[in-house]
């Protein structure tokens, strides 16, 4: 496990490495369990993490789950009450209404007994199982020890009292304290959430893309604001090696089809383009030269303005090193497209589609959001 200055890290590549170690760090923890996750399903998978945190509780260990009611909608109403009945304590984000549907926790974390923290895109359901190859979707996530837990820890109790999402005024305040940098050693902590104004992530990703000459990001959804585009092929004409690695399959078709209308103004400027094949790719992964983002956050809309995420920047060249070599691998699965190939296959048909896939997603959904953001009561 690498070192920064005060954190030691290993990479989680696919759900068969990181869920038997996230279990086995709940299952010796002894004083405290923080989970957090957008996503929570009851099949055979929730149900061993249901069985480790109970056995948590029975021992005396604080345990506290915190879940998207969105994400985990389909999970049962009385599916936690034998974590309840051991003494530990369950929250659902945002409970489901009308007047604020669009506010969600997208974030994910588990945090034990503050010495170790799991950051990345996996959700607890079991299509994240898998080698990410032959079966089970493509993601990445880190493991992590030292100085930063203890703030991700922090990050987490902050969340978990916004759990109701009922706030009182100044609003400023509210919104200040949520969408954050928190700087820890060499690492920069990136709390994103609803609000006015560039986020933190942006921010960090338009001061980076300002001087990067080595590009690579992995998105499960792109469709970044038209200043990251533009410093994307601003990077490309001035030389630099910029590769996008997208979803040849994704689980939310609209998305994707919002992404591809992008793809066309990128190719012309010399960014390279891929999708990957066997699987969906879940991954949010961005290496600018020794600069690496790792989390829960997308470059889309919802990531960047409207979700709750959590992302970590770290500095550091061996790290960018190793994230570059899982890049790499991940393009082996992965097939290039060419401006060419565009301008071949695609229909007047399916650009009117991707056109409105990004108004939908560009213009309609945050409106929504922002008007939702306002109304909210006192």
């Amino acid at each position: 496990m690498p070192p920064t200055a005060n954190t030691t890290w290993s990479w989680m590549r696919n759900g068969d490495e990181v869920f038997p170690v996230m279990l086995e760090a709940i299952e010796t923890a002894r004083a405290s369990v923080s989970l957090e996750s957008y996503t929570f399903t009851g099949g055979e998978l929730g149900l061993r993490f249901r069985e480790s945190l109970v056995s948590a509780a029975t021992r005396g260990v604080k345990v506290r789950v915190l879940v998207d009611a969105i994400g985990s909608v389909e999970l049962a109403e009385d599916f936690w009450t034998p974590l309840r009945e051991a003494g530990g304590e369950v929250r659902v984000f945002n409970p489901l209404g009308l007047k604020r549907f669009g506010i969600r926790d997208h974030r994910k974390l588990l945090v034990c007994d503050e010495t170790c923290a799991f950051i990345g895109g996996f959700n607890v359901a079991p299509e994240y199982e898998g080698d990410g190859v032959t079966r089970g979707w493509c993601d990445l996530g880190l493991r992590l020890e030292g100085a930063l837990v203890k703030e991700l820890s922090l990050s987490f109790e902050e969340m978990f009292a916004l759990a109701e999402f009922r706030h009182k005024r100044p609003v400023r305040l509210w919104r200040a304290q949520h969408r954050k940098i928190v700087e820890a050693a060499n690492e920069r902590l990136l709390l994103c959430g609803p609000g006015r104004g560039r986020s933190p992530l942006r921010r960090e990703l338009m001061a980076d893309l300002r001087h990067a000459k080595n590009v690579q990001i992995m998105a499960a959804y792109f469709l970044p604001a038209w200043r990251i585009r533009q410093a994307l092929a601003r990077a490309a004409r001035r030389g630099g090696k910029v590769q996008l690695l997208l979803p040849g399959k994704s689980d939310v078709p609209l998305a994707q089809a919002a992404g591809r209308s992008v793809y066309r103004r990128l190719l012309k400027a010399g960014v390279e383009i891929y999708e990957y094949q066997p699987q969906v790719l879940h991954a949010k992964l961005c290496v600018l030269d020794d600069a690496v983002y790792v989390g829960s956050a997308n470059l889309d809309p919802r990531s960047l303005s409207i979700n709750y995420e959590l992302m970590v920047r770290f500095q550091n060249p061996q790290m960018a090193d190793e994230a570059r070599a899982l890049f790499a691998d991940a393009l082996k699965n992965s097939r290039r497209i060419s401006l060419e190939e565009l301008r071949r296959t695609e229909t007047l048909w399916s650009r009117l589609k991707q056109r409105l896939a990004y108004f939908l997603l560009v213009r309609i959904d945050p409106h929504v959001a922002r008007h939702q953001w306002r109304g909210l009561p006192e």
